[in-house]
């Protein structure tokens, strides 16, 4: 279980460096920052996601589910609110559509690895 922890926070680590690499308004200083930024986006996703899923349940269920990836760039943005200049994100559009990225690289990465894993 320990293992699974660690291998999602390398791999959301290299997602959010392929994403500051596609966008120029999101700003990732390096891998310790990228994995910092990883472990703090971890704790949000297990304390203040499900909180915002349920406040947010009505609109969620309106929009079929996308406004979901708004949450994701909510707590990316209370990320960047946490760390220091060295993880910036430039406004809240950059935010959506790097969540929309992060996702999507999230879910490519973790196919590929934890397949090996178990």
């Amino acid at each position: 279980m320990l293992l699974r922890w660690a291998v999602s926070i390398v791999l959301n680590a290299v997602a959010l460096i392929v994403a500051a690499e596609l966008f120029d308004g999101f700003h990732l200083a390096g891998f310790g920052t990228a994995l910092l930024a990883s472990i703090i986006l971890g704790i949000l996703n297990t304390i203040v996601k499900p909180i915002l899923v349920v406040l947010t349940m009505p609109i969620t269920f309106l929009t079929l589910g996308l406004f979901l990836f708004v949450i994701n760039a909510i707590t990316l943005m209370i990320t960047q609110t946490v760390m220091d200049e060295s993880f910036m994100i430039s406004g809240f559009g950059t935010a959506i559509i790097a969540a929309v990225i992060l996702a999507i690289l999230n879910l490519l990465l973790n196919k590929l690895v934890r397949d090996r894993i178990t």
